[in-house]
C-alpha cells in the first residue's frame, strides 16, 4: 500500500570532486577527471541558502556530504561546524551526514553537533564489489553501517542500480541491506557520465520499476523506499509511477554532481497525485 505522505530530502555537496578512490561509477574520483565543480569546503552561506531553500520546499532531510573515503579529523570538524550553525539557523530540519566511512567515536561527535541520521550506502552485492572499486573493501562499507547502529543515528543505507551487476547481486545487496534495518534505503540509477569506465545503465524502466518494487518486499520493515539519484533520467515522463511500486520518498533539488528536476515541478507531480509532503519524521 502506498504511503499517501511522501518523504522529500535534499542533498548538500559540502566537499566536491576530492575522492581518490578509485569507485568506478563515481564523477568526483580525481582519477576519473570527469568535468565537475571540484572544491574543498563549500561556505556556509551557500550551504545555509540551500538548507532554507529545502526548508521551503517541503523537505526534512538534509544530507551533508563530502567526498572522501571517509571521515578525516578536518572534516569532522567541518561538517560538525555546518552542523551546529543548521541548527540553530534552520532548526526544522533533520540533518543527515554522508561522509563515507567512519569509526564510532566519530559517529557519537556528529550525534553530539546535532547531527540525527547517517548515510552510508553498501553501492552493491560484496560479491560483485571489488568489480567496481579496489580502493577498499565491501567490508569496510557494512562496518561502518554496523557503527551508526551502535551510536544511535538513525541508518540510511541503500545502492547503485545499473552497474554492469546481475539480478543476484542486486538480491544480495538488499538481503544484506535487509540485515542492517536502515530506516530509509535510498536506491540509485546509474547516471553514466563519459568520464568514467563503466558502460551506460543497461536497465530498461519496467526492470528499474521492478527492482523499486523488490526493494520494498525484501525491505519490508524500512520506513522509507527513497528513489535517489538518476530518478529523472531512468523514468523520464512516468516518474509519477515510482510511488506505485513502493517509494514514499525521493530527492528533491540537484544531486552531487548532476542536475536535478526543477523542484515545483516535483511538488506539482506530488499533488496530481494526491499525495502529501510530510510534515514530520515517523
Amino acid at each position: 500500500m502506498i504511503d499517501k505522505e511522501i518523504f522529500l530530502c535534499s542533498i548538500c555537496n559540502i566537499n566536491s570532486g576530492t575522492c581518490n578512490e578509485d569507485c568506478k561509477f563515481c564523477s568526483q574520483s580525481v582519477r576519473y577527471k570527469a568535468d565537475i565543480d571540484r572544491y574543498k569546503q563549500k561556505d556556509i552561506k551557500l550551504i545555509l541558502d540551500e538548507a532554507k531553500t529545502a526548508r521551503d520546499n517541503g523537505a526534512l532531510g538534509f544530507c551533508l556530504v563530502t567526498a572522501d573515503k571517509g571521515l578525516t579529523n578536518k572534516s569532522l570538524d567541518f561538517v560538525c561546524f555546518i552542523a551546529k550553525t543548521l541548527t540553530i539557523e534552520v532548526p526544522e530540519l533533520r540533518l543527515i551526514a554522508c561522509n563515507g566511512t567512519a569509526n564510532l567515536e566519530q559517529l557519537l561527535t556528529l550525534k553530539k553537533a546535532g547531527i540525527k541520521a547517517y548515510n552510508h550506502n553498501l553501492e552493491t552485492s560484496k560479491e560483485y564489489y571489488p568489480q567496481i572499486c579496489t580502493t577498499h573493501e565491501w567490508d569496510e562499507r557494512y562496518e561502518t553501517c554496523l557503527n551508526v547502529n551502535k551510536s544511535g543515528l538513525v541508518l540510511i543505507s541503500g545502492g547503485i542500480f545499473g552497474l554492469g551487476e546481475s539480478q543476484e547481486d542486486r538480491i544480495s545487496m538488499l538481503k544484506s541491506l535487509d540485515s542492517l534495518k536502515p530506516s530509509s534505503v535510498p536506491i540509485n540509477f546509474y547516471h553514466h557520465n563519459e568520464a568514467l569506465e563503466l558502460e551506460p545503465n543497461p536497465l530498461n524502466i519496467n526492470e528499474a520499476f521492478a527492482l523499486i518494487k523488490k526493494t520494498r518486499e525484501i525491505l519490508a520493515d524500512a520506513h522509507r523506499i527513497m528513489v535517489a539519484g538518476g530518478r529523472e533520467l531512468m523514468f523520464a515522463e512516468r516518474q509519477n509511477e515510482i510511488f506505485e511500486y513502493g517509494a514514499n520518498s525521493i530527492v528533491i533539488g540537484n544531486y552531487l554532481t548532476t542536475n536535478g528536476r526543477v523542484i515545483s515541478k516535483d511538488l506539482d507531480m506530488l499533488k496530481s497525485l494526491n499525495l502529501k509532503v510530510a510534515k514530520k519524521v515517523k
